[in-house]
């Protein structure tokens, strides 16, 4: 096995070495906290359904109240409401995918047992 000594912090002070570990077989890859392509797809999938959601009831509250020509507030309502839901989705989607990521490392690690 190699280990690569890492250099000198911004400071130009020693600090304890550290190595990075260089791994020698492809069975022995680091995991990854990467999840799945299909919940990656599922968490796109909900953001761009809750951008749909969203633009639809910001649409529809200004078309309950206004009266006339609302075109503009209508379109400007749909818009607003589509970027905070599909952002909203969008946080709580990261949050759910890191989870996992971590759910999966931390499974890994408790199958290989203490090193």
């Amino acid at each position: 096995m190699v280990a690569w000594p890492v250099g000198l912090t911004a400071s130009s002070v020693r600090s304890t070495q550290r190595t990075i570990r260089v791994v020698d077989a492809p069975d022995q890859r680091p995991l990854s906290a990467l999840p799945s392509a299909r919940a990656r797809a599922l968490a796109f999938a909900a953001i761009l359904l809750a951008g749909v959601c969203g633009g639809l009831i910001g649409a529809s509250l200004v078309n309950i109240q206004c009266t006339g020509n609302c075109a503009t507030p209508s379109g400007i309502a749909a818009v607003s409401g589509a970027l905070v839901c599909a952002g909203g989705v969008a946080i709580v989607s990261v949050l759910v995918l890191r989870a996992m990521g971590e759910w999966s490392t931390i499974k890994q690690e408790r199958l290989e047992g203490p090193e």
